[in-house]
This record gives structure tokens, C-alpha cells and sequence, in this order.
């Protein structure tokens, strides 16, 4: 009788360790990430070099055959506000359907914070978008931080920890996470390949999304084991 309820701190303990490690390093890549807003070298600078490095000669087009441009343009929308609230309330009726509804409330919480997060970091700081190549994607708002990135990091490793929930298996548990956060990476790089964003803004989203879902899990009990 006391062996598990001995064990299960212990078990708590190992686990906030790994969200701090990922807390820290996320408000590591957010101050480097910031910090090329303030400075005309340095990350700036490197900034440039990356979006460069991805661009021909002319640096009108990316590199690379032109049905990769189509794949970057079918992984930026994973990101997209159609594809997230679509899929989200998809994953919300089946939550609902399972009598979940205080992970319904969590699903809806999860992304609508993200995107007011979101939404009030671009109207802070009003960043112009990336003018040294061309776009080859529609853009409609301001660039720091990616909101594409950010959204994508914040629904998908939400929709993975909610999931994870049907799964007493910690290798699927760690497939569904493992997922949710390549599919963060693509939206991230399909942002800088298409020339909407510097490496920075998209840096900044990968940081704020996962310092969100951190603050979330820390605070949310039913996302703590998951």
C-alpha cells in the first residue's frame, strides 16, 4: 500500500527537472532571439547569413527543386490558424465524446492563450518582415515572433499530451510528444525557407511555445504525467 504512494513523488520530482532544463533553454533561444532586434551586427547578422544561405545567387528563389517549395509551403500550414482550429476542434469533440470536457476547457485554453500571447508580442513590437529575399508565402501580420511557429509548438504538443492520456504505454506517450515537436520544427523552418521570417522570429516562437506549455503543465495537474 505504500510502495506506490512512496514512489509517486519521487516520480514528480524526476519530471520537473526536465520541464526547468526545457524552461531555461527556451528562455535562452527567446533572449537571443530578442536580441537581434536590437542590434544592426551580431545576431542580426546571422540573421541575414541564414536567410541567405537558404536563397540562390539572386536570392529571389529558395534552393533546392521546385516540389520541395510546395512541401515547405504544406508544412508552414500544419501552423496556420485554419489548420490549428480545424484539428483542434476535431480533437475536441473526441475529447467530448470520452467525457473529457476539463480537457476540452484545457485544449481551448492551451491554444487561445497561445494565440492572444501571440497576438500582443507582434503589436509590441511591430517587427517589419524579412526584406532581403522575396516571399513566397501570404503574410498578414508583423514578423517577431513567428505566430505560425508559436501556434504550431503550442497545438500540436497540446494535442500530444491530451492524447497521451488514452495510452498507459510510455513509448507511445514519448512518439506522440516526439511527433508534435518535429512538426513544430517544420513549421519553424518552412517559415524561414519561404522568406516571411528571420531565424530569429521563428527562434522566438519555438521559445514562447514551449515556455507556455511548461507554465502549463506546471500549472494544470492533469497535464503534469502526461
Amino acid at each position: 500500500m505504500t510502495g506506490p504512494a512512496s514512489s509517486a513523488p519521487a516520480a514528480g520530482e524526476r519530471r520537473w527537472p526536465r520541464r526547468l532544463v526545457i524552461g531555461i533553454a527556451a528562455a535562452a533561444l527567446l533572449a537571443f532571439a530578442v536580441s537581434s532586434l536590437f542590434a544592426d551586427g551580431g545576431a542580426h547578422t546571422i540573421d541575414r547569413q541564414l536567410m541567405l544561405l537558404l536563397r540562390d545567387a539572386s536570392a529571389k528563389d529558395p534552393i533546392g527543386p521546385n516540389w520541395f517549395e510546395d512541401v515547405m509551403r504544406d508544412m508552414t500550414g500544419l501552423g496556420g490558424i485554419g489548420v490549428v482550429v480545424g484539428a483542434s476542434l476535431l480533437l475536441a469533440g473526441y475529447l467530448w465524446l470520452q467525457q473529457r470536457r476539463r480537457d476540452v476547457a484545457i485544449l481551448a485554453f492551451s491554444v487561445a492563450g497561445a494565440q492572444v500571447v501571440s497576438a500582443v508580442a507582434k503589436l509590441l513590437v511591430s517587427r517589419p518582415r524579412p526584406d532581403l529575399v522575396s516571399h513566397e508565402a501570404e503574410i498578414y501580420s508583423a514578423s517577431f515572433p513567428s505566430g505560425h511557429t508559436l501556434m504550431a509548438t503550442v497545438a500540436w504538443v497540446t494535442f500530444a499530451m491530451l492524447l497521451a492520456a488514452d495510452f498507459e504505454s510510455r513509448r507511445v506517450r514519448d512518439y506522440l510528444l516526439l511527433v508534435a515537436w518535429i512538426v513544430a520544427a517544420a513549421v519553424g523552418c518552412s517559415r524561414i525557407y519561404l522568406g516571411v521570417h528571420w531565424p530569429s522570429d521563428v527562434l522566438a516562437g519555438w521559445a514562447v511555445g514551449a515556455l507556455w506549455m511548461v507554465l502549463l503543465s506546471r500549472f494544470v495537474p492533469r497535464l503534469r504525467g502526461r
